[in-house]
């Protein structure tokens, strides 16, 4: 159906940028703008799920780019999954934003939401492009928005950071996705009766690459999924994600559960179901992506990724820098769930892209709502906060166990597909590999809930596997910490040095004193009625860890994983 409103839902988020930097002297009336932008987007989106799953595709073509190739918006259960997702989060996170911009009195806060702002429109746009060409564009503008974002303390290290991020998104991953775009556009001329070639995405595949040469379709293949996965944090392409820490915690929402890391593994599942297609599409020919044999390596690096990303999170002090690395490992889980080509295998490849965003924006929220009230960012200073903060840390428990795959969570559901889809098409090595790294899960986040509410500053063990030697506490270390962002402070017996300002990450700046951990007397009892901070951020922390709940208790009454088996159930030869 030719319709707006695709290019509506992009707009609105642009428009509300527009007019929140216009409103950068009245603090209440730019943030009414981003409640409105985001309310607005998320219903323009809500709008078409209906027509989606009843097979309907919504298009806005804004005419011709080169031969062949339109700059074209297009709403189909593929893209409706990602855009709806990262509508709805934008709702919880703008209200979580106010307050933890408030609570911490930021400055530049007009550019931080006028950034948020164009960052989620790109999101939109990268889910409704058309074609490899459109997605390319939108992807790019996201690295420019989030580039603010992530360097927004303006401290030389949130400056190396945001300069490491634009390096791998912008002009690594930009680049790598440009030249495979360009090369299947080469490998789809020769079957177009016209001589021209096409970029756009196809359920099932795009059917000229069956007649193009197998190595050159292969280089296509390796150029994209590269491409989509610097973003994506498949490595070793996920350097600058732990860097990015250094950013405000709702940037680190954005960056881990809605807009970027997502946009790459998008970026993956369009490749791999829309341009080369599954491996079981009869009308595809030898060159279909699984008989280029490129579906068990991208099985290989996301297993390896998903492993390794969590044994290196368990050495990781610094809250932030655990769940970073733990992102990274759970963006695998996708990638591994599209490269097995199951059915069962993909629908939970794709329903894990809400269920982690769910959970992960929970933990994310967590950490930064403990920042802002007691300055802390150590989990080794976390002894008996669940006291100081019942709500957040029982959250925080309930979106930790969903990481890990405990029943009645999100992240259950969507593991238990892919566990069964990689069982079905035999590869118990892969199944082997998620239910280990869901003991590594287990092995990372149990002692932070532990120590929450079962320990007490006084008494609580050393961590072996950070104050040991070959720990991540002390030692000068090249997967992105550093001793200084993992000092522990004991206000009793240690003088905080100067200057002793701490920015997002824990690291140390001039202008403002920062202990972190209880302070003297142990932590203040809040009750369970919200004492512990504002309502603006308690309350999108319960609802992401509600959604959560929802997703694993109840899938079905949750809208996506409908979309996710309209997605799968539309591919030709997957059986479901």
């Amino acid at each position: 159906m030719n319709e707006l409103r695709p290019l509506a839902a992009v707009a609105v988020s642009f428009v509300a940028a527009a007019l929140i930097l216009a409103s950068g002297r009245r603090p209440n009336l730019r943030e009414a703008w981003t409640i409105l932008a985001s309310v607005s987007m998320f219903g323009i989106i809500a709008s078409m799920v209906p027509g989606v799953l009843a097979g309907e595709v919504y298009v806005t073509n804004l005419g011709t780019i080169l031969p062949g190739v339109d700059f074209v918006l297009r709403a189909d259960p593929l893209g409706v999954l990602f855009a709806s997702l990262a509508s709805l989060l934008w709702i919880v996170t703008s209200f979580y934003s106010i307050g933890y911009m408030r609570g911490l009195e930021e400055h530049n806060q007009t550019r931080y939401f006028a950034s948020f702002a164009v960052s989620v429109a790109s999101a939109v746009g990268i889910a409704f492009a058309g074609n490899l060409l459109t997605i390319f564009v939108f992807y790019e503008v996201l690295s420019v928005a989030t580039y603010p974002l992530v360097a927004h303390d303006e401290t030389p290290e949130a400056r190396a950071a945001g300069r490491k991020y634009l390096a791998y998104t912008f002009f690594g991953g930009g680049v790598l996705v440009l030249a495979g775009t360009v090369m299947v556009y080469w490998l789809t001329s020769p079957a177009s009766p016209a001589g021209v070639g096409t970029v756009d995405f196809t359920p099932g595949g795009i059917a000229a690459l069956a007649n193009a040469d197998p190595t050159a379709a292969s280089v296509a293949f390796v150029l994209l999924a590269l491409g989509f996965g610097v973003k994506a944090g498949l490595m070793p392409l996920h350097q600058w994600l732990p860097s990015a820490m250094v950013a405000p915690t709702p940037v680190s929402g954005l960056l881990h559960a809605v807009a970027v890391v997502k946009s790459g593994v998008f970026g993956v599942a369009r490749v791999v179901l829309d341009v080369f297609g599954p491996t079981t599409l009869a009308d595809l020919g030898p060159e279909a992506f699984g008989d280029l044999g490129m579906a068990l390596p991208l099985a290989v690096v996301a297993a390896i990724t998903l492993t390794v990303a969590s044994i290196i999170a368990l050495r990781q002090d610094n809250l932030k820098r655990r769940l970073a690395y733990s992102t990274v490992s759970q963006l695998s889980y996708i990638v591994l769930g599209l490269a097995l080509l199951e059915g069962n295998a993909l629908i939970g490849g794709l329903l894990h892209i809400p269920a982690h965003a769910f959970m992960k924006l929970t933990l994310f929220f967590c950490a930064g709502i403990i920042h802002v009230e007691t300055h802390t960012d150590d989990i080794s200073d976390m002894a008996g906060i669940g006291r100081r903060m019942p709500l957040t840390m029982v959250a925080f428990g309930v979106a930790a166990a969903g990481m890990a795959g405990i029943p009645l969570v999100a992240g259950f559901v969507s593991k238990w597909y892919i566990v069964i889809g990689a069982l079905q098409g035999g590869n118990a090595v892969f199944a082997a590999v998620l239910l280990i790294s869901g003991v590594l899960n287990i092995a990372y986040f149990w002692p932070i809930v532990y120590q929450a509410f079962f320990e007490t500053p006084e008494h609580h063990d050393e961590k072996p596997l950070l104050e040991g030697p070959f720990g991540g506490r002390e030692a000068l270390r090249a997967d992105g910490g550093d001793s200084e962002s993992t000092d522990h402070h004991d206000a009793a017996s240690e003088e905080v040095r100067d200057p002793s300002h701490v920015d997002h990450l824990g690291k140390r700046h001039e202008g403002e004193d920062h202990h972190g951990g209880p302070p003297a007397g142990g932590w203040t009892k809040s009750n369970w009625r919200g004492g512990e901070s504002t309502w603006f951020m308690l309350g999108p922390i319960l609802t992401a860890a509600t959604l959560s709940l929802l997703l694993g208790i109840v899938p079905h009454a949750v809208v996506f994983l409908q979309i996710v088996e309209e997605i799968v159930g539309n591919l030709p030869g997957v059986m479901l």
